[in-house]
């Protein structure tokens, strides 16, 4: 690579994978975060505070910097999505010759989600940018939809699974090393998407989840309206055909503690 490789969003579920992977294949890597470097930092692993959104920070963490893998992403604010990208942009323009990596997600270009059309206006921003660039979209990791069902989960006697809407869960694992064999590599626009090795109804998901974790619910189908809703029925977010990861969601169940 040349020079040193950046992870932003370097603490998230994805971004720490990238660092621990990418560290693991030797040279300098840096992780960066708006929070400052605790106690317990990843080892051979340089820590860069700085933020995306300020831009304070982020010359410094840039200096001397070849690739960036870019997984830093707010979904609680996604508007901010398009400011990180802007400042991440602009600051390796000042440093020149930087390849920028950026993970996105399958059906950003078809879905008429909030969130998913921030996310395709970044790959535009990245692909307009005059950088080297490279896009790699996935479907969903394992850990959302077991994110939402802990949350649904919490009700007494019944748990909502929104009905009419399956799932193509992937692992983390498998992105970050996709990733890093990405930022090795030449610039290559946008990549062959990659998909969970199975689309699974999102009722048989939820059964299996309970399972795992030992609880007992019965489960209620809950009707969603509105676009979205509708495009995510029609399977827009799933890529059936570019179902070539092999990590799956029992294995994955399997690894939970009740």
């Amino acid at each position: 690579m040349g020079g040193a490789v950046l992870v932003t969003g370097g603490t998230g579920t994805l971004g720490r994978i990238v660092v621990r992977r990418a560290a693991a294949e030797g040279g300098e890597v840096r992780l960066l975060s708006r929070r400052a470097a605790p106690a317990a930092a990843p080892q051979g692993v340089r820590w860069c505070t700085a933020d995306l959104v300020s831009g304070e920070g982020l010359d410094a963490a840039m200096e001397g910097v070849s690739v960036v893998v870019h997984c830093a992403s707010d979904p609680r604010r996604p508007a901010s999505d398009l400011t990180a990208v802007r400042q991440l942009i602009e600051a390796a323009r000042r440093v020149g010759g930087v390849h920028l990596v950026y993970i996105s997600i399958v059906g950003v270009d078809r879905l008429p989600f909030g969130y998913y059309r921030v996310k395709r206006q970044v790959e535009e921003l990245i692909e307009g940018s005059g950088l080297p660039w490279t896009v790699l979209r996935t479907t969903q990791f394992h850990d959302l939809p077991a994110q939402v069902f802990r949350a649904l989960a919490k009700l007494p006697l019944v748990m909502p699974v929104p009905s009419g809407i399956s799932v193509q869960p992937l692992a983390a694992e498998e992105v970050a090393d996709r990733l890093v064999a990405l930022a090795g590599g030449e610039p290559a626009g946008r990549v062959a998407d990659m998909g969970g090795p199975r689309v699974i109804p999102g009722a048989e998901m939820a059964r299996g989840y309970l399972r795992a974790v030992g609880k007992r619910r019965l489960l209620l189908p809950v009707p969603v309206f509105g676009a979205s809703a509708r495009g995510f029925r029609q399977g827009l977010h799933l890529s059936p055909e570019r179902a070539v990861g092999s990590g799956t969601w029992e294995q994955y169940l399997a690894a939970l503690k009740p």
